[in-house]
This record gives structure tokens, C-alpha cells and sequence, in this order.
């Protein structure tokens, strides 16, 4: 079993296809997009909100 195991880790070093990354290597820039696509989408939904549904009616008091 251990000659199995020695040989894929021979065959995945020899194809480069697993690298390990370190912390300073990892970049998350998708991860930095999205969050900002949504922050985007929440300030737009938010000005819809306040400039349409909001800003032609009077206070209101609940309660």
C-alpha cells in the first residue's frame, strides 16, 4: 500500500500539478470582487429605496 501511495505523490510532483501555497502566495482577488459587486448592488438597492419608495411621502410615526 505504501509503494501505491509514493508512486501518485512521484506522479503529482512529476506533472506539477499540486504546489502547495503559502499565506503570502494566496491572492484573493475574486473573493475581493464579489464583495464588492454586492456592496455595489446593496448601495443601489438602498438609493431605490430611499429616492422612490421614501422621498415623496411625509414622517412617519409607528406605534
Amino acid at each position: 500500500m505504501s509503494s501505491e501511495v509514493s508512486q501518485a505523490e512521484d506522479t503529482a510532483d512529476a506533472d506539477g500539478v499540486v504546489r502547495e501555497l503559502g499565506h503570502d502566495e494566496f491572492d484573493p482577488v475574486g473573493t475581493a470582487s464579489l464583495i464588492v459587486v454586492y456592496f455595489l448592488i446593496l448601495v443601489l438597492l438602498w438609493g431605490f429605496m430611499y429616492f422612490i419608495e421614501f422621498l415623496g411621502n411625509g414622517p412617519t410615526v409607528i406605534g
